[in-house]
């Protein structure tokens, strides 16, 4: 039988390593951090984007999702455009400087992943990694039944990006 505790331990501390890595070659590169390069990709994916698109998209509350506009507004990397039929939301589009940094981030995590996976990893076991990934994303793990809320804005904006003092256990 499979160990599904160990299955987590492994998927979270896999993530953690993953996250590190990416998150510091796109910071020394680019001074972008890996939050900010997930929302700038759902920003140019999800057509007509709000706020609120984003917070579902990332699992985050619409206040963090709201914060990480701020700060890629701040940058000039997005910008917040009326939406004619709700006074009340708007849409997210990336500028111009903004989807030149996400197309040149988008080559920096691919080839630090490739850098991270490649040399452990066959290209048929990625594959089969990422179909059941995608397999699990498709349908909620939680249901209807059981109450599920996002992360507080101070818990979405604080993600495990470096292994902890000592490194992993």
């Amino acid at each position: 039988m499979v160990d599904l505790r160990r299955v987590l331990s492994d998927v979270t501390r896999v993530q953690a390593q993953l996250e590190a890595g990416v998150n510091l070659r796109l910071r020394s590169e680019l001074g972008l951090s890996l939050v900010l390069f997930d929302s700038m990709t759902v920003i140019g994916e999800v057509e007509a984007c709000r706020v609120q698109d984003l917070a579902a998209a990332l699992y985050v509350s619409a206040g963090g999702a709201s914060k990480l506009v701020d700060r890629l507004a701040a940058l000039g990397y997005c910008r917040r455009l009326p939406n004619p039929d709700d006074r009340r939301s708007s849409f997210l589009r990336l500028t111009p400087i903004g989807q030149q940094r996400l197309t040149a981030a988008g080559r920096l995590v691919d080839e630090e992943l490739e850098r991270l996976l490649g040399p452990r990893l066959s290209v048929v076991q990625i594959s089969e990694v990422a179909a059941v990934l995608q397999e699990l994303r498709r349908a909620p793990l939680l249901g209807t039944d059981r109450a599920v809320r996002p992360p507080s804005s101070a818990e979405s904006l604080t993600r495990p990006f470096a292994p902890p003092p000592g490194g992993a256990p």
